[in-house]
């Protein structure tokens, strides 16, 4: 009686996953993640868990989280080989919703998962999330890094962010403060930042993805991944000098969706159209895909990123203090009494 064939040895690689490809990886983002650590990181990469220590910053520190993605602009993103910058959106779109409180981002940890891990391509990425963290005062203090055969098709991957930020007790912006006759600025957006980006991608493609069309003086491609706006140092400054009543970070659900969610209930919002001028990419995106302006208003920030409630008597200085902080901005409303049973927010 014959012995059965001994069956082939197998590696975990030979199953798809490259545990050296891995550990370059690793070596590779050390120092780009280093840049991002605050004096409160304790330890670097590698460790099981992350380390951060607050003991000596606040009298009584209120934690605030928040975690995102962004979007299916990582589809465009990995459509056009543009690597360098989505991770700049991903902090973004965490680092601006913990703000709206008046927290100020800690730390910060992502998620990248892929079928086979190309290390170039994700040292560009995760590249992109230090240089964000960076930006934002906050530290890339860990993360996970996960390659799963046959979970995605070649050459794509997805990304999640999460974000800690604190805030003094004291200091939290609930809206409480916020009363009919205050103020909305809203601060300028770099592009679309990262919403809406279905709609942009079927308008891009009926559109025949030009390369060639410019908008606003950059190609219309460069329009569209421009990274979103980060607005957390600004800010925090602003915070310093000023007793803002609320603040609103313009994401998915845009104009229409956004600013009332920090507005009490009896109240509701007043935004002026004509004061807001459609920045060229989004006029290029009306056009060519015959978005109803109600569709634009409620997908996009249509250059409006992030909104300060203020009270009427303070509008002169905040927005001196707007200016010298290099972030461009106008009044777009305010805020009146919301009429009983009706709309909360007009746009007219």
């Amino acid at each position: 009686m014959s012995n059965p064939t001994s069956p082939t040895p197998l590696t975990y690689r030979d199953a798809g996953v490259d545990i050296d490809a891995g550990n370059e990886l690793v070596e590779r983002i050390k120092p780009l993640v280093k840049r991002s650590f605050r004096p409160e990181v304790m330890g670097g990469l590698g460790g099981f868990g992350a380390l951060f220590d607050l003991s000596n910053k606040y009298k009584e520190p209120v934690l605030v989280s928040g975690t995102d993605g962004v979007g299916t602009k990582l589809k465009l993103a990995q459509q056009l080989g543009r690597h360098d910058t989505i991770g700049i959106d991903l902090v973004g779109m965490c680092v601006n919703d913990v703000l709206v409180q008046g927290a100020e981002p800690l730390f910060f940890l992502d998620y990248f998962a892929t079928g086979k891990l190309d290390v170039d391509t994700t040292v560009a990425v995760v590249g992109g999330i230090a240089k964000g963290c960076e930006m934002s005062g906050c530290a890339l203090i860990g993360g996970e890094t996960a390659e799963m055969p046959d979970m995605y098709p070649p050459g794509e991957y997805d990304l999640a962010g999460f974000c800690v930020a604190a805030v003094e007790k004291s200091q939290i912006l609930d809206g409480s403060k916020v009363r009919a006759g205050d103020v909305l600025l809203g601060i300028a957006s770099s592009g679309p930042h990262s919403n809406g980006y279905s709609l942009i991608r079927r308008i891009f493609d009926r559109a025949g993805r030009p390369a060639d069309v410019e908008v606003g003086g950059v190609t219309l491609i460069d329009a569209l991944m421009a990274p979103t706006a980060l607005y957390v140092k600004p800010i925090l400054e602003l915070l310093k000098l000023h007793d803002l009543h609320a603040m609103a970070h313009i994401t998915g659900g845009g104009l229409t969706e956004n600013i009332i969610r920090v507005i009490p209930d009896g109240l509701g919002l007043d935004i002026e159209a004509s004061s807001i001028v459609l920045p060229p990419v989004f006029d290029w995106l009306q056009r060519e895909g015959a978005v109803p302006q109600h569709e634009m208003w409620r997908t996009f920030n249509c250059g409006v990123g992030f909104v300060l409630v203020v009270a009427p008597g303070d509008v002169a200085g905040v927005s001196a203090d707007l200016e010298r902080l290099g972030l461009a901005h106008r009044p777009i409303g305010q805020v009146v009494a919301a009429a009983a049973g009706g709309e909360r927010v007009r746009i007219g």
